[in-house]
């Protein structure tokens, strides 16, 4: 009877003790997220998962303003860039069924795209290494609205005009949504199913997904699905999301919390196809030097304070979305987001340090204000044509908006993998940016720049690419010089060194040439993924 008693009373010891720790735990997400615990707010569905069960899922804040319905862990989402995995595993599976090789030539299946001199294979785009110029960015500097309706054909003609590319196929990592673009169609023209149709039969309905597809069709109806938004003034919110959007491969993908429990689940079991999707998709790109990249097929791989993680975001319109998996814990935390500033991969770390606070390494000493300050400014690198800006901000220094980790008197990291080192060459200050062993930015610290009158005038005029079926207007207005092209309202350039300007606020940048007299015949663009882009004066 004694045994009996004592057992009875450390058996609910053991309960309650384990009530107090989940208590305590959802408290601390709640903490998390308390920002949207309300009415009237958009805000984010939450899972977190462990060996293959939730240990916790919840919605905060609401799925429609409009309509006033909550969001749970049924909701469904736009996942944006999420998506590239279940592509990925789309072309593995149509590989394992002999319909495709990862090696093969990209213009086997897609024979109007450009013949660069040599072949771009299907693992190559598959980990970003391809080189090809990134379709949305290219849709923006050609003038049109890149989050809107363009048909397949359209987006096809706008990357076969591309006489280049960024970089020599393996060469460099330079993420692309082209890459994702093209492999979905590569699956439609391999396969004779849209990648819509085929994800269905090799992915969503074994796995039982029911409620996630690939949203491919406009006028399709999904039950479910949340509204986004972006903050507005006071407090208020702005519609931000859109039906008219129908492209597919690098994005498209509309799923929920519970369903993407399933596909957690398969990263452990492997339910799907003939047994090589799981180290296909997770094996890391090589380039052509041997060295390895940390992007997998559709997974960006990596560490988070000591710990091996797999996890990608994405972003589009107001929606915002992460999976962060520990493969080793057996641990995954899910986060979809229907507000544009919700931060879900910062919310996503939090949220795992509350259940692997044991395992995981202690958080690095942020450098304090002053030692920050000094390496604040801004860089420009000459050859990559790109502005960086630095800026001490409450202690932390900040980059593009997102704070950077000190691992050095002059190191910091940045979002998956990117590490900033400062120097001083002949008296400037510099930064080099790596990442995958890779110069990314090598820039030095530059000051404004007051180009006068007479040298503005000399960039105005009309110019036109072909690549871009694009034409630019310039001309000089109150001291600046204007852009215009299409319907897009006037757009002032800030100069940055003799003949460049940034557009966009420093998301491009245009490099004017000059002809053997001296005289502006064109200029060429660079942004991050589409780089050397050309134009021609006219006349």
């Amino acid at each position: 009877m004694r045994f009996a008693f004592l057992l009875a009373f450390f058996l609910t010891f053991a309960v309650e003790a384990s009530r107090t720790s989940a208590g305590t735990e959802d408290q601390a997400i709640n903490q998390i997220f308390m920002d949207y615990a309300r009415a009237g707010s958009p805000g984010c569905a939450v899972g977190v998962i462990r060996n293959g069960n939730f240990i916790y899922r919840k919605g905060y804040g609401m799925a429609s303003l409009e309509l006033d319905v909550p969001l749970s862990s049924q909701s469904v989402f736009y996942m944006g860039s999420v998506s590239k995995q279940f592509t990925a595993a789309s072309v593995v599976l149509a590989a394992e069924q002999g319909f495709l090789s990862l090696d093969d030539n990209v213009r086997k299946y897609i024979p109007e795209l450009p013949d660069y001199g040599q072949p771009i294979t299907l693992r190559q785009m598959l980990h970003h290494t391809s080189g090809f110029r990134d379709v949305l960015a290219l849709l923006a500097l050609s003038g049109r609205n890149a989050e809107d309706l363009h048909p397949t054909a359209e987006l096809l003609d706008l990357v076969a005009r591309q006489k280049a590319l960024n970089y020599k196929p393996g060469e460099e990592y330079q993420y692309s949504n082209t890459n994702y673009f093209l492999l979905g169609e590569v699956i439609k023209r391999a396969t004779k199913k849209p990648l819509s149709e085929f994800a269905v039969e090799n992915i969503f309905r074994p796995l039982g997904m029911a409620h996630t597809r690939f949203y491919d069709n406009h006028t399709l109806v999904v039950p479910g699905r949340v509204a986004a938004y972006s903050p507005g003034k006071d407090g208020a919110f702005l519609v931000s999301w859109s039906t008219n959007f129908e492209k597919v491969g690098d994005g498209g993908l509309m799923s929920s919390v519970d369903d993407l429990l399933l596909w957690d689940r398969n990263f452990y079991e492997n339910k799907l196809g003939k047994g090589t999707l799981l180290k296909e998709m997770q094996s890391p790109g090589v380039f052509n030097n041997g060295q390895q990249s940390s992007y997998a097929l559709g997974l960006q791989l990596g560490t988070y304070r000591g710990l091996p993680i797999v996890e990608h975001d994405g972003a589009l319109f107001g929606y915002r979305t992460e999976i962060l998996r520990f493969p080793e814990q057996r641990f995954t935390v899910v986060c979809l987001c229907n507000i544009a500033n919700a931060n879900p991969e910062g919310r996503s770390q939090k949220v795992a340090e509350i259940y692997l606070k044991k395992d995981l390494q202690s958080a690095p000493t942020v450098a304090s204000a002053s030692d920050s300050a000094r390496f604040a400014g801004k860089y420009f690198d000459r050859d990559r044509h790109f502005l960086l800006s630095f800026a001490a901000m409450d202690g932390h220094l900040v980059r593009q908006g997102g704070v950077l980790t000190p691992i050095a008197s002059n190191r910091f990291e940045g979002p998956i993998g990117y590490f900033s080192t400062f120097s001083s060459s002949n008296g400037a200050a510099e930064v080099t940016v790596n990442h995958d062993s890779q110069i990314s930015f090598s820039g030095s610290k530059i000051e404004d720049l007051y180009p006068d009158a007479a040298t503005l005038a000399s960039y105005a005029g009309v110019y036109t690419s072909n690549e871009l079926n694009a034409t630019y207007k310039f001309s000089v207005e109150k001291g600046a010089l204007v852009m215009r092209t299409n319907w897009e309202q006037p757009t002032n350039l800030d100069p940055v060194v003799p003949d460049e300007f940034l557009l966009y606020g420093g998301a491009a940048t245009l490099v004017f040439r000059r002809d053997g007299n001296g005289h502006v015949s064109g200029f060429s663009v660079f942004t991050w993924a589409a780089r050397n882009v050309s134009f021609e004066r006219a006349n």
